[in-house]
């Protein structure tokens, strides 16, 4: 066919040409993603020779620079070397892996567990394998996109509810049981942005009444909530069908889980895509996550260091005048600013007094709610705490966002 005749196809990268607002934000100085850290201690960062204190990591306990973690991440690649080239359902199964599977069910109360390579691809292949076209999946609205694209992938029929919003929950359960439908219900356990709990004894009850399953994701909650660490749900005194987790937090390492009955963990194994297409975790991963489960067990001081730190800041920075959310029971610390100009400039700010921050804005959060993320590690020091709630208030005043207050008043705020 001549060239001619052959009409103009539309180009799939011509999107590409119209995204400029990461651009500008670079232009203005104030863009906060993708900062490569030179060094790491835990509780401190240096970026381009700046000494920061980490308040945007989720490693909740300190677990990642713990002697114990890191001899056992290094005595696994001796053994068994970096990588294990496959994925479980090849080659790629270690001694290592079937040894944590057993540990994290007995330890979360379930009959057995399955590891996943991330914990992105956990929620992706447990809700994709147990949920199909004839099923209903009741998502809360502001589910980790993980657990939205696990719904996506399924096929079932996803219908998404307000916010910790029981009454339009059970609306949704009613009309399912009408269809005489099967329901996974999914919630996070402690929502990872603003910090807050699911209301996880309301939905199992709901659940139990109209027959449908729940499956709370503990990436957030695990080892830090719970009389034992299990999380969100032992926090509340409920017990999950399903229960997920992930070992980049608490556990120091790089992985997740997926915990619950026996027979549907069996399923799981072989129809879960993201588990039986990707290679497994590494053995250093592995025994990471081993080394983080034994110091859960053994040392709860820890999570009531970082929920009392967490605390601390919570009442210090509502104190200064900030608007705060969340829940006592988190090592998440969310300051709310609304505007997403004025909150980039607040996280300039506090970087540029030495904080390290998460600026977060959509779709992480709804429209008007941009914020900046701060989150806890047992491993911060007092006068560390001190600093932040200092630097917080030079960063409010030099923003506009505090009225000019007493040098003492961040003290006085934090309780010192």
């Amino acid at each position: 066919m001549p060239e001619s005749t052959i009409p103009r196809a539309l180009d799939i990268f011509q999107k590409c040409d119209g995204f400029g607002r990461a651009h500008e934000l670079q232009a203005l100085g104030i863009y906060p993603y993708f900062i490569p850290l030179h060094g790491s201690e835990g509780t401190e960062v240096e970026v381009a020779g700046k000494r920061l204190i980490m308040i945007g990591s989720n490693n909740y306990l300190g677990l990642t620079h713990h002697p114990k973690v890191r001899e056992a991440a290094q005595e696994a690649i001796r053994r068994y070397g970096t990588s294990c080239s496959g994925s479980r359902f090849l080659n790629g199964t270690l001694e290592l892996h079937e040894e944590l599977e057993r540990r994290l069910a007995t330890f979360m109360g379930q009959e057995a567990a399955l590891c996943f390579s991330t914990g992105f691809q956990t929620n992706l292949g447990a809700i994709s394998a147990i949920c199909g076209k004839d099923d209903v999946v009741l998502c809360d609205r502001e589910n980790h996109a993980s657990i939205i694209d696990g719904c996506r992938l399924s096929f079932a029929d996803v219908r998404k509810f307000r916010h910790n919003d029981l009454t339009d929950l059970e609306g949704h359960l009613q009309r399912a049981h009408a269809q005489k439908r099967a329901v996974l219900i999914v919630v996070d356990g402690l929502f990872s942005m603003m910090g807050d709990l699911a209301p996880l004894p309301e939905i199992r009850a709901l659940a139990d009444h109209y027959g449908a399953r729940l499956m709370v994701d503990e990436a957030h909650a695990v080892g830090v909530l719970g009389n034992h660490g299990r999380g969100a749900a032992e926090h509340c005194g409920i017990h999950p069908d399903l229960v997920m987790g992930t070992f980049s937090k608490s556990f120091a390492s790089l992985g997740g889980f997926i915990a619950g009955p026996a027979k549907v963990v069996h399923f799981m194994r072989h129809h879960a895509r993201s588990l039986i297409f990707s290679a497994s975790i590494t053995p250093a991963s592995a025994a990471a996550a081993l080394a983080s489960l034994d110091l859960i067990e053994a040392k709860p001081e820890m999570r009531r260091r970082v929920l009392q730190l967490a605390h601390r800041v919570r009442t210090g920075l509502a104190a200064l005048g900030f608007s705060t959310a969340g829940t006592l029971a988190s090592p998440i610390v969310p300051v709310i600013v609304g505007d997403q100009e004025r909150m980039l400039r607040l996280w300039k700010v506090l970087f540029d007094c030495g904080l390290f921050t998460n600026a977060v804005t959509q779709p992480a959060v709804p429209a008007g709610q941009d914020l900046i993320r701060t989150s806890f590690i047992a491993s911060h020091t007092d006068e560390q705490i001190e600093q932040v709630l200092t630097r917080f208030a030079e960063a409010g005043r030099r923003t506009g966002l505090l009225s000019n207050r007493p040098p003492n008043s961040a003290s006085q705020a934090a309780g010192r």
